[in-house]
């Protein structure tokens, strides 16, 4: 039986701990939009949380303005269509 990393962020990098692209990653969106497929609202809570944190987090560990894709990059995808 193979068992898979699950998609997480690796802090203060704000990388996938599984596959290493930015996070959240595709496979991360996808477990996210199942988990919270009955509150939106609440996925989107969510993600403000963890963007606000990687915002600060990645400032400090770059020493100037953390880019502006952050929105698109947490939220962006996550909207409802």
């Amino acid at each position: 039986m193979s068992r898979t990393r699950p998609h997480l962020p690796m802090r203060p990098l704000w990388r996938c701990r599984a596959c290493g692209a930015e996070w959240p990653c595709q496979p991360a969106r996808l477990a996210l939009l199942v988990e919270y497929r009955a509150d939106r609202t609440a996925l989107l809570v969510y993600l403000s949380t963890l963007m606000a944190e990687a915002r600060a987090q990645l400032s400090q560990l770059n020493g100037h303005a953390v880019p502006e894709e952050l929105t698109e990059r947490f939220l962006g995808w996550a909207r409802a269509r």
